[in-house]
């Protein structure tokens, strides 16, 4: 316990006080451990950077530029479809394929479509080699009112096109495209 004494100067009377200091503690206690904990937090967040320009590691050897690779933009339109393979900002070819679907079919189907991407990859493809893992890029391009059946059934064919990949397990038949989509 504090105490705190105001004495009287003879004609009022003198007044003692007794201040609990256990709520002071707790209460300091607690500034103390916030701060702690803060201060860790604040370090965490900082990024460490310098001043150097960035460039190649050494910069008397010359880096060779990157070509990018194909990639093939299917445009999910009204009507038809669009076969886009564009190499960066280039269009390399480009071909439509029209809506038709398998007459009498309980799933919506498009084999017109799946035999045209076949043939565009067989063109256009960049990874054919059977010990060559990675995919080759599709960007679909769709409305956000597709139904939902329809993407299905270009995702169908997309995967249609497929070839063999050599795996630790052994040969195995994956298609060709490795999928992202692009909503309209």
């Amino acid at each position: 316990m504090g105490g705190v004494d105001v004495g009287g100067d003879g004609k009022k009377k003198s007044t003692n006080a007794d201040i609990n200091m256990v709520p002071f503690i707790d209460l300091l206690m607690c500034t103390i451990a916030f701060l702690l904990i803060t201060a860790v937090w604040v370090t965490n967040s900082r990024m460490n950077a310098d001043a150097q320009v960035p460039g190649p590691p050494n910069p008397e050897k010359e880096l060779t530029p990157q070509t990018p690779e194909k990639v093939l933009n299917l445009h999910v339109n009204e009507s038809d479809f669009a076969l886009v393979w564009k190499q960066g900002a280039t269009v390399v070819s480009e071909v439509r394929v029209p809506k038709n679907t398998q007459e009498g079919a309980p799933v919506l189907r498009y084999p017109e479509l799946a035999k045209k991407i076949e043939q565009e990859w067989q063109t256009n493809g960049s990874h054919r080699d059977p010990s060559d893992k990675k995919l080759d890029q599709a960007i679909m391009h769709t409305d956000n009112r597709t139904p939902f059946k329809e993407v299905i059934a270009v995702l169908d064919a997309l995967y249609a096109t497929k070839r063999d990949v050599k795996l630790p397990e052994g040969q195995k038949n994956l298609p060709v495209f490795n999928m992202t989509f692009s909503v309209r």
